[in-house]
């Protein structure tokens, strides 16, 4: 392996670690509901960020280190929880689906950029929404559906209508990020 080689590594793997620090970081911008034992958060927001700026494998990889992280014990989840209780409860789903959402994201934008069009507002957005919103929604009311024998209809009404609009927010701006930073994509 050349220098150059070992350089570009490096600079993944730091910029991965960053995007799963931010997402942890951003998890604890965490608001309970009455109404659902999903919380509003903030960490999808680094999911998408992580999509949108890195490889698709190095955005997978950095919500998957974010989720190791809160797995082994370290309180970056939403609300400053951790352990695999959490993964495997109620809103596990979601966090399993930001890497899964990550990756997407991700695959979307290169696959634009492998057909020379530029990293837009628009199409980060997009890409932040189908990855970022669709990907961890699926997911996530899956498991929800499943930790809670609630009926998918239900789950859905609980754990994903609420909070689309928040989320289409936070994929804009995440768009509005991405498409400024898109220099930095590797």
């Amino acid at each position: 392996m050349s220098h150059k080689e070992r350089e570009h590594d490096i600079k993944l793997l730091v910029r991965g670690a960053m995007l799963g620090a931010v997402t942890a970081v951003l998890a604890h911008v965490s608001f309970p509901v009455p109404f659902s034992p999903v919380p509003i958060t903030g960490q999808s927001f680094g999911a998408m960020l992580a999509g949108l700026l890195l490889s698709p494998k190095a955005a997978a990889g950095s919500q998957l280190a974010y989720l190791a992280a809160g797995a082994v014990g370290l309180p970056v989840y939403a609300g400053g929880r951790a352990g695999i209780g959490v993964l495997l409860g109620p809103t596990g789903g979601y966090i399993w689906g930001m890497a899964a959402g990550a990756y997407v994201s991700s695959s979307i934008v290169r696959m634009y950029a492998s057909r020379g069009t530029r990293l837009s507002w628009k199409l980060a957005a997009t890409a932040s929404a189908i990855g970022g919103v669709a990907v961890v929604y699926i997911l996530g009311v899956i498991q929800l559906s499943l930790a809670t024998q609630l009926p998918v209809t239900r789950a859905i009404a609980v754990g994903a209508l609420p909070y689309l609009p928040g989320d289409l927010l936070k994929a804009a701006f995440a768009g509005a990020i991405g498409s400024r930073l898109a220099s930095y994509r590797l």
